[in-house]
């Protein structure tokens, strides 16, 4: 009767181990790996993309013909104003030659979108028609000398995020040499050459579309900070110092009785 107890409660221990065994296996187990979608990329600007009602009115004595003849669609101002710099010039009908210029049509080593497009710039972007204007000499020149398209572009190209009113007296461009802006608002001329035609925003640009195309060889003189230093002598005396004479005493005698 003892070895009968003894063998039956092996047999439950036996089969409490083999329950346990499994379950312990399962509670332990890695998890069922999960699968994660990406998202799309998202871009982060120092320029945003901006609302119509935000994008500042165009300025110049162009910009209402313009206006009328495209006023929807990825070449309008509100279009524009939410694109990059170099796709808001590829997208302006009036700016294809320069938008040739900069992107490698016009000579295919020179392509400078990046760095427009890493501004903040002022781009003062010459039309069809200032292009038009250009000599055969020196059209023939940009397209064949990279150092020559480079040095023109560049010269077009003023750092910084600014407004027609902002605009005004000599600036430094990217090729180094100044430019000289007068007027103001939407009556604007730089090196008393180029008038503006019409001026519209991009996100990281401010882009001026001018009817003359800009040389460096025309760049006024920078301006020279000079100091004024007096020559005149200056003269200090040194005064002696003063003699001081001590006053003999005077003795007065009593009166004789």
């Amino acid at each position: 009767m003892s070895t009968r107890t003894k063998s039956l409660g092996v047999a439950a221990a036996l089969a409490a181990i083999a329950v346990a065994i499994p379950t312990a296996v399962q509670a332990y187990a890695d998890p069922t790996p999960t699968t994660t979608t990406p998202g799309a990329p998202t871009t982060t600007s120092a320029f945003p993309a901006v609302g119509p009602t935000q994008i500042p009115d165009p300025q110049g004595s162009g910009c209402d013909a313009y206006k009328n003849r495209i006023p929807s669609g990825s070449g309008s101002f509100t279009s524009m104003g939410n694109q990059s710099a170099t796709a808001a010039i590829a997208a302006n009908p009036d700016l294809s030659t320069f938008s040739a210029a900069i992107s490698g049509g016009l000579n295919p080593a020179v392509n400078i979108d990046s760095v427009i497009d890493g501004g903040p710039y002022v781009v003062f972007a010459p039309t069809n028609d200032a292009f038009a204007k250009l000599d055969e000499a020196t059209l023939a020149q940009l397209k064949s000398d990279p150092a020559a398209l480079t040095s023109t572009l560049y010269y077009h190209l003023v750092l910084g995020y600014l407004g027609p009113d902002d605009l005004h007296g000599k600036m430094p461009t990217q090729q180094g040499s100044p430019v000289n802006v007068t007027g103001k608002g939407g009556d604007i001329k730089v090196n008393d050459t180029a008038k503006l035609v019409c001026g519209y925003t991009a996100r990281g640009a401010y882009i001026y579309m001018i009817d003359t195309v800009l040389s460096p060889a025309d760049a006024p003189a920078p301006n020279t900070e000079t100091s004024t230093t007096s020559t005149t002598p200056t003269t200090t005396t040194t005064s002696s110092p003063a003699e001081t004479t001590s006053a003999t005493p005077t003795t007065t005698k009593p009166a004789t009785a």
